[in-house]
């Protein structure tokens, strides 16, 4: 069983989760939360969006671009991950919040692959590819990288996909806002999959639920078995509380600049 212990490393707070195998080729995975509008490491600009990048596999992964490409590059740099390090983007939806900081980067990388939705408009599709990248529509779930899949796209009115992330400690999952419903989505992934969820990271969208509601997606989570939760963006501050109070010591604080290792 892995346990949680804090590192100061270059003035940012960076969260080991220990005692687990190494991953891949001997290296640890590392999630970093790069754009977000709940503050973690001040020296980061905070906006309303949502973007992580997943580092430790055969490829870099940024998983959604937020708002506002300056910011995203901005906190790139304040982080030393370099632009042209990456090798796919991949957007959960089509709001602006979470795509539109893609063309700002893409000025700076096209060399990557950009998996989004089937749904999204033959434009968006067109644009990427102005840029020079690779642009790759999702309808049924998918490999994107080695042990990175998409779930496919989900949902009825938001069409969304969230990421899994293959760990020896059991699956990650990474959400933009979970229109389709975070216990949806983690249903879906352990039946993709078929493994214990190790960590569920990203917004949920509950920020208008009920305490009743908030509850009851709590209790299905737990019985699922989802070992540790990492809710942010549109999560909602009561719904965070809710989860920090259930999940405890297995609870993480996944602001802009959160650091969550899996050693």
């Amino acid at each position: 069983m892995g346990y949680f212990k804090g590192v100061l490393l270059g003035g940012l707070a960076i969260l080991l989760i220990s005692g687990l195998p190494n991953l891949g080729k001997g290296r640890e995975m590392t999630f970093t939360v790069v754009y977000n509008n709940i503050a973690h490491n001040r020296n980061l600009k905070t906006s309303w969006g949502n973007a992580c990048l997943i580092e430790g596999g055969e490829e870099t992964i940024l998983s959604d671009t937020g708002g506002d490409g300056s910011i995203l590059l901005s906190n790139l740099k304040e982080l030393k991950i370099a632009p042209s390090d990456i090798d796919v983007v991949a957007l959960s939806h089509i709001h602006g919040d979470h795509t539109g900081g893609l063309w700002e980067f893409l000025k700076q990388n096209s060399k990557v692959r950009v998996y989004f939705p089937h749904s999204f408009p033959q434009s968006f599709r067109d644009n990427v590819i102005s840029y020079g990248a690779e642009a790759i529509s999702v309808s049924k779930s998918t490999e994107v990288s080695k042990g990175v899949y998409s779930t496919g796209e989900m949902g009825t009115f938001i069409k969304e996909q969230s990421l899994i992330v293959r760990t020896n400690k059991g699956l990650v999952i990474l959400t933009g806002c979970a229109h389709p419903g975070i216990v949806n989505i983690a249903e879906e992934s352990q039946r993709l999959l078929n493994e214990k969820i190790f960590l569920a990271l990203g917004g949920f969208h509950l920020f208008g639920s009920s305490s009743k509601e908030i509850q009851r997606i709590i209790k299905e989570l737990k019985q699922m078995g989802v070992e540790k939760i990492a809710p942010n963006h549109c999560s909602g501050g009561k719904a965070i509380e809710m989860f920090r109070k259930e999940w405890r010591k297995d609870f993480i604080d996944a602001g802009c600049g959160a650091i969550i290792k899996i050693d």
